[in-house]
């Protein structure tokens, strides 16, 4: 729990542009279906255009 409270506070502060110029949050889910049954991923980001910052679940 203390980790995703961190990202969420993290991407808020950037978000803001409190720390500089303001970080566009990104965010992914996805599902397959396959042979070995339903799979899901989640993927969540920050980018300003020069730097992308991505964690993945």
């Amino acid at each position: 729990m203390k980790p995703a409270v961190l990202i969420l506070f993290a991407s808020v502060l950037a978000g803001c542009g409190a720390d500089g110029a303001p970080m566009r949050p990104s965010a992914n889910v996805g599902m397959s279906v396959g042979s070995n049954g339903v799979s899901t991923s989640t993927v969540v980001g920050a980018s300003n255009g020069t730097v992308s910052v991505g964690v993945g679940f």
